[in-house]
């Protein structure tokens, strides 16, 4: 098994380059080669001679996202990628531009583990975690093939961030690093389902980027029966990790809400989830469920998602109503690895 060379951080690769006896400038080479210029092969690296070029491939690979299929939006411009792995897994990702500049929603595993009732991600199972150089491959790939720059992140993609910890703390090191894509931390997004030992965690390491909850209830009986996750770390238990992850980094945390028709979409359901959140220092974005037909959810009416959002500022919460991008295309992740998982089954086997 050879070892994912582009998820080494800097200090790692300076500790394989010192362990094959090169020359200390050669780390930070590489390092830009596979950050900077987000290489896929090392006989693209022209200042490394061929013997070492040869060694460094003996012993490593360099992970990578091929575009197996590409959509357009018509509405919009969104374009969502479905990307195929080294071993033939599928993962998706999303390019949306806004007023400020392009953002990507990357995926952080193959498939999802946290069973959310109203997510594609879950559908066709939980395979692996993806490696630090195969989440930030999916910027580099959209990148070359759009001919832009990408300049916010959000992990919102298939797969739970939290659930897959340390590489996605390896990936957030090399994407701000200055000799690679150098995206600034308060431009990147984490999104979870709630995992909250490892938002300790993340707190502990004080990043400034902002940290998004998908809670999508307001009440333990509502979440426990769309999210498994809430069995385990129920909501008073999820918002005091909240609230003092904002008292020790100083950044505001936010909330994600799917409103799905007749389950957490009704006035008291908003008053409820007003008087859980009073007083903290927070911001919801409420979005009407995605239409993923193997679920069978309903969206909220346009008129129930608008007064749902007046109560909540009628109770001093701050509140956004999420623009829908992509519509047409089905730019909510996980749809597209199901379809595609039903016509081509990837490969066994993996690096070697």
């Amino acid at each position: 098994m050879k070892t994912d060379i582009k998820s080494l951080t800097t200090e790692q690769l300076n500790t394989a380059v010192k362990e094959l006896s090169l020359p200390s400038f050669r780390a930070k080479q590489i390092y830009k080669w596979l950050h900077e210029s987000g290489c896929t092969s090392f006989d693209e690296m022209t200042n490394l001679g061929k013997d070492l070029r040869e060694k460094l491939s003996d012993i490593y690979y360099i992970s990578r996202c091929d575009i197996e299929d590409k959509y357009v939006s018509q509405l919009d411009g969104t374009v969502k990628y479905l990307f195929k792995l080294t071993d033939g897994e599928y993962i998706e990702s999303v390019i949306m531009k806004y007023k400020y500049g392009y953002t990507i929603c990357v995926s952080s595993q193959v498939g999802c583990k946290m069973g959310c009732t109203f997510c594609a991600s879950t559908l066709a199972g939980f395979k692996r975690n993806l490696t630090a150089g195969e989440i930030e491959s999916q910027i580099h790939s959209a990148q070359k093939d759009l001919g832009i720059r990408i300049s916010h992140i959000v992990m919102m993609g298939i797969g739970e961030p939290l659930d897959n910890f340390d590489n996605v703390l390896s990936f957030l090191d090399n994407v701000n690093n200055e000799n690679g894509l150098n995206i600034s931390m308060r431009n990147i997004t984490i999104s979870t389902c709630g995992i909250v030992d490892r938002i300790y965690d993340l707190m502990d390491r004080n990043l400034q980027l902002t940290l998004t909850i998908s809670l999508h209830a307001p009440n333990d009986e509502i979440r426990s029966k769309t999210m498994p996750v809430n069995k385990k770390y129920p909501i008073d238990t999820l918002l005091k990790a909240c609230r003092e992850y904002g008292e020790k980094t100083g950044r505001r945390v936010s909330f994600e809400y799917t409103l799905i028709k007749n389950v957490n979409d009704s006035e008291e359901n908003a008053r409820e989830l007003s008087d859980r959140l009073r007083g903290s220092l927070s911001h919801i974005n409420l979005i009407p469920v995605n239409d993923v037909k193997e679920r069978g959810n309903v969206r909220s009416s346009k008129d129930t998602v608008i007064k749902f959002r007046n109560i909540l500022k009628r109770n001093g919460i701050n509140a956004t109503i999420r623009r829908t991008l992509g519509a047409d295309i089905n730019a909510s992740c996980g749809q597209l690895r199901v379809k595609r998982l039903e016509s081509k089954p990837p490969r066994s086997g993996y690096f070697s």
